[in-house]
């Protein structure tokens, strides 16, 4: 028998993400540990390397020096006699707070410890730190572990660590059950307890998990910076859309977060199905000036299920997250990196100030991976959009309700979804024209559609496994004309060699 080089199907399994990062095997979650430091981006993840669910917690690890290419690298923290490694965050000790480095800088992980108390079954969550002096490839656990615990918390955990300059110290802020818990240290190893948010605040169907914390510009002036909380939320059986990510804003004084919005208000980060536990990258520098974030791609609801092979897991493409004013308050705009254009090929311009009426077939791409940019000018017509991935007995819909200013996304009929009852959805978010136009901007990859509407006002992430030979790209208008100013696709490049 002949065999196959390696290289010739490497990252060739169905659905296999092309330009999204997934682990070489196994499974993958919460994105952890995200930090640049001498030129590379940082990326950890939960990981189970022995199995394709999830499983005895470590810490895989890639690294990248744009945001779009990875390189993969051994396992960066694994179970100990402590517990499994479950999520948090790393940081750069550049003052040498810990006393680790010397005097120099290095990289310090903060994360929770998931095992039993002693002599018991009980279990316990704690918070550990490890540290590296050669740029994160190998990792030394500190040896006076844990340095937070609380005998009281059943659920404590997901440390997101920074340093607030204000006050000349570090601070963490870790998901409590329903709470977010706020800690303070000169040197990361020495924690006091500073404040608690989120009693009668935001959405609380599922236990609230991986914060984040981190102030941003609001319409690009710093004068007028506002403090952005993430809260993830995990599945529950009585929550049809599983688990999600809300997030507060308001102002954080060193020691407190403030809310600025009412009781009664929850903000999505997404409003697709798949996108879970982001967080954002510490220490980009100054110069670069961005906040980015990404996100697991995938739902508790069904996240051991999807019929992918020998890996499960992916994450969201990265994504700059700003502040922006609009009718309703101020908002998290959200949009895919820069670095991303470079994976565009020939870009081809398929139609321009054209009226549309009916439905019909624009584009058969080589390979379902591309991104789709298109403005709508709406006339009179009800529904309009597109159907991608589509064939004879399968499409994925991303289209606008003009009546109720609703962008949706309907993927009942994407290809394989018999693997849970929930998959099948369809699901929408408030999006008000500008000038009586639609933006859209959608990446499309083997097995996932990213929707970024009006300039990232609205985000959807929704996962899909279609059949390989579904590509073909509709659009349509329902009751009605709508003028197509303009659609461009960019056939993109896969990033796996």
């Amino acid at each position: 028998m002949t065999q196959i080089p390696i290289k010739e199907v490497y990252y060739t399994e169905p659905y296999r993400p092309q330009f999204h990062y997934s682990p070489e095997s196994n499974w993958l979650n919460d994105p952890n540990g995200m930090v640049y430091y001498n030129g590379e981006y940082h990326l950890f993840y939960q990981y189970h390397p022995h199995g394709t669910t999830w499983g005895p917690m470590h810490w895989g690890h890639a690294v990248s020096s744009n945001l779009v290419s990875w390189e993969h690298l051994p396992v960066a923290l694994e179970p100990d006699s402590i517990g499994a490694i479950f999520s948090g965050s790393a940081v750069v000790d550049w003052q040498d707070t810990t006393g680790f480095f010397d005097g120099e800088s290095g990289l310090v992980a903060i994360f929770t410890h998931a095992g039993t108390y002693p002599d018991s079954d009980r279990p316990r969550q704690v918070q550990s730190i490890a540290y590296s002096k050669d740029n994160g490839r190998t990792w030394q656990l500190y040896e006076g572990n844990p340095v937070l615990s609380d005998e009281s918390k059943l659920d404590f955990r997901d440390p997101k660590v920074f340093w607030h300059t204000e006050t000349n110290r570090w601070v963490m802020v870790l998901a409590t059950g329903q709470t977010i818990s706020i800690y303070t240290s000169p040197d990361l190893k020495e924690w006091t307890f500073a404040s608690e948010f989120g009693e009668n605040q935001g959405f609380h169907e599922g236990v609230w998990e991986c914060p984040d914390l981190f102030e941003l510009p609001v319409d690009g002036d710093p004068s007028a910076s506002k403090w952005v909380l993430l809260v993830s939320v995990g599945d529950h059986p009585d929550f049809a859309e599983g688990s999600r990510t809300q997030y507060f804003i308001g102002e954080f004084n060193g020691t407190a977060f403030s809310n600025e919005n009412s009781e009664g208000t929850t903000l999505w980060l997404d409003y697709g199905r798949d996108n879970y536990a982001g967080v954002s990258w510490s220490d980009i520098p100054h110069s670069d000036s961005r906040r980015v974030y990404i996100g697991w791609m995938s739902n508790w609801k069904y996240a051991n299920l999807t019929p992918s092979t020998k890996w499960r897991g992916a994450m969201t493409l990265p994504r700059t997250l700003s502040l922006a004013s609009s009718k309703q308050g101020i908002r998290l705009v959200q949009s895919p990196v820069e670095e991303l254009k470079a994976l565009r090929s020939q870009s081809i311009l398929l139609k321009e100030n054209e009226v549309i009426d009916q439905t019909e077939a624009v584009y058969m791409p080589e390979a379902n991976t591309y991104e789709l940019e298109a403005e709508f000018h709406i006339g009179d017509v009800a529904v309009f959009g597109f159907s991608l991935c589509t064939s004879s007995t399968e499409k994925t819909i991303v289209g606008y309700d003009v009546k109720s200013e609703q962008l949706f996304m309907d993927r009942t009929a994407s290809g394989q979804i018999d693997f849970h009852e929930g998959f099948a959805a369809k699901h929408q978010a408030v999006l008000s024209p500008k000038e009586g136009k639609i933006k859209l901007r959608i990446f499309v990859d083997w097995s996932s559609v990213e929707v970024f509407a009006n300039d990232g006002e609205v985000a959807m992430t929704d996962l899909i496994f279609p059949d390989s030979d579904s590509r073909t790209i509709e659009v349509f208008a329902g009751n009605g004309q709508v003028t197509l100013i303009s659609l461009t696709v960019h056939p993109l490049k896969r990033i796996w060699k």
